[in-house]
């Protein structure tokens, strides 16, 4: 999603764009099954003891929602002396996040109405819900800095929390609803994305898997197969091999890759239909988020699992999503569970690396997280306004700003 919204926000400023992908077809990795929400209600950053403690805690659980395979690695131990070190910008991040997210739906909606793309977006909301009254008093807190960030949500009595979602099954104690949330198709939007890229001149090298990078003087050059390619400027948006290719340019970007996992429940029959939610759910308990693609498909979607670079799905993981769907929603069948797991390309900080490299033509616009279908909207719009600040001043004219929004 990160790479294709730069290239058709990059096109906008007048650039000629390649991309290279060594898939055959666009979003064939994390941007193919995730959870489907848009939600700057998902926007706390998860730099906390709470989280550390909890990890700890799971840690020889195989089905915990938060997995961390004990196997040391300095990568694995960087990134999270790196974590904890960030624990202090806990609220500073949480409010950016927010407000970048906010910022960040107009841009990706218009780039979809533009491209004519169809990808069963839904101004549903999204209800939190909360079991336990210390998980709704931290979800208090957390809405005062979502606030700072520009977001407004309402909480909701455990009556209220039923009547949003009549099909939802439990004992509440409460919840949250934000209205100005949505969800989508992440990977219709971005395959119907990149059609559009090419039709406006983009030229996009699917099934090229790039082997080589290196800067030149006024440039990079990118081999790809046994050709080699010369560009005035580059950005990385390659999720979790960024840091490869971060290291190849000079350049330190310690994204680690944090495995989540997805059901696809096909809805085969009237009662299933009928008994799947219609609005977006987060079970802030669980980690699990919920969307409704369509009349016969329903997204579950969780877990975080700290394993490096390993896309194997396993049943243990898949297994707490299905007694999830099994457990709140009865009427639902799940005979039909398609399951998926991608990596998420995580920063320490939980914030996107958006700006300039150390040669003056790099650039990155990568480490999103769990939030990179939320937050691509915006962050394609800033790296693309930093590209063309970069020409302009090479130009010798004045540099424009970026809507006030600080890139790192």
């Amino acid at each position: 999603i990160t790479g294709i919204t730069t290239a058709r926000k990059l096109l906008d400023q007048g650039f000629e764009v390649t991309v290279f992908d060594r898939h055959r077809y666009a979003a064939m990795e994390t941007s193919f099954a995730n959870g489907g929400q848009l939600s700057a209600s998902n926007a706390e950053v998860w730099n906390t003891w709470g989280t550390v403690f909890k990890g700890l805690k799971w840690m020889m659980q195989r089905d915990a929602p938060l997995s961390v395979n004990p196997t040391p690695s300095w990568h694995k131990i960087s990134w999270m002396l790196e974590f904890l070190g960030n624990i202090p910008n806990y609220k500073a991040n949480t409010i950016k996040t927010a407000d970048m997210a906010i910022r960040a739906r107009g841009h990706l909606l218009d780039m979809g109405a533009k491209a004519g793309v169809d990808f069963g977006h839904s101004e549903c909301g999204i209800l939190h819900f909360y079991k336990t009254q210390k998980d709704l008093d931290h979800a208090r807190k957390v809405t005062g800095l979502l606030a700072q960030g520009g977001l407004e949500r309402t909480e909701l009595t455990p009556e209220e929390v039923v009547a949003k979602e009549p099909t939802l099954r439990g004992n509440f104690t409460g919840g949250f609803w934000t209205p100005s949330d949505s969800t989508g198709d992440i990977h219709k939007f971005t395959v119907g994305l990149a059609a559009d890229v090419s039709r406006a001149g983009g030229k996009l090298h699917l099934g090229h898997e790039v082997s080589g990078v290196e800067t030149l003087d006024d440039g990079v050059a990118i081999t790809a197969g046994n050709e080699r390619h010369t560009f005035d400027g580059v950005v990385v948006c390659a999720g979790v091999g960024s840091r490869w290719f971060a290291k190849e340019f000079g350049d330190r970007v310690n994204v680690y890759p944090v495995k989540g996992y997805s059901i696809t429940v096909n809805l085969t029959d009237e009662a299933s239909q009928a008994g799947a939610p219609t609005t977006s759910l987060l079970d802030d308990k669980a980690k699990i988020v919920t969307s409704r693609l369509d009349a016969t498909r329903f997204r579950v979607a969780g877990t975080a699992e700290f394993n490096g670079v390993n896309r194997d799905i396993r049943a243990d993981r898949v297994a707490p999503l299905t007694h999830w769907v099994e457990a709140l929603f009865p009427e639902v069948s799940t005979e039909s569970v398609v399951p998926w797991a991608g990596l998420r390309p995580m920063m320490p900080n939980m914030m996107p690396r958006v700006g300039r490299g150390r040669h003056s033509r790099v650039f990155y616009n990568t480490g999103h997280g769990h939030l990179g279908w939320t937050l691509s909207g915006i962050t394609a719009d800033m790296i693309a306004h930093v590209v063309a600040d970069v020409r302009t001043s090479e130009k010798g004219g004045s540099a424009p700003t970026i809507g006030g929004l600080r890139t790192t």
